[in-house]
């Protein structure tokens, strides 16, 4: 063995890859940590004891307890973290739509503008109708009863 012994290491190039591999697995791992972390908060099955149990054991044996979670408990992560999406898009859903309701309750302009354009669309209206009344919901004027009120007479 009087020759020199070359590692993968040796070469620039393979010294790259390794060193993005490495970078890119340790990036994985605090990826992986975190979502382990924030999944034990957001269960509500576990008792603040097992909580606290699950997070010092990921805390002080890190790369075992990261396993043992994910095996012991990784099945309904996915659940919980669908769940807590849906919950935050019900949310957002709901925010948008008392938002977009006026300071009354009632619907805003946009809505009155839109039940006008389907009722002219149907031919229930005439134009100069429908400019007086888009006329009257733009000025602030027209509250929705000016709309329902061409509703109603389009049913006629």
């Amino acid at each position: 063995m009087s020759g020199a012994t070359y590692l993968a290491y040796d070469y620039p190039l393979l010294s790259a890859f390794w060193t993005m591999l490495v970078f890119f697995l340790w990036i994985m791992w605090f990826v992986l940590l975190f979502r382990v972390v924030m999944d034990i908060f957001r269960d509500d099955d576990l008792s603040g004891w097992a909580k606290t149990g699950w997070l010092v054991f990921t805390i002080v044996l890190p790369f075992l307890g990261v396993f043992v979670y994910v095996i012991a408990r990784g099945k309904n992560m996915g659940r919980r973290e669908i769940a807590q999406a849906r919950a935050q898009q019900e949310a957002f859903d709901s925010y948008v739509r008392e938002t977009a309701k006026g300071a009354d309750g009632r619907a805003g302009s946009v809505d009155d503008l839109a039940r006008l354009s389907e009722i002219k669309a149907r031919g229930d209206i005439s134009d100069e109708e429908f400019r007086r009344a888009k006329e009257l919901v733009l000025s602030g004027h027209g509250p929705a009863e000016h709309s329902d009120r061409f509703a109603s007479s389009a049913g006629r």
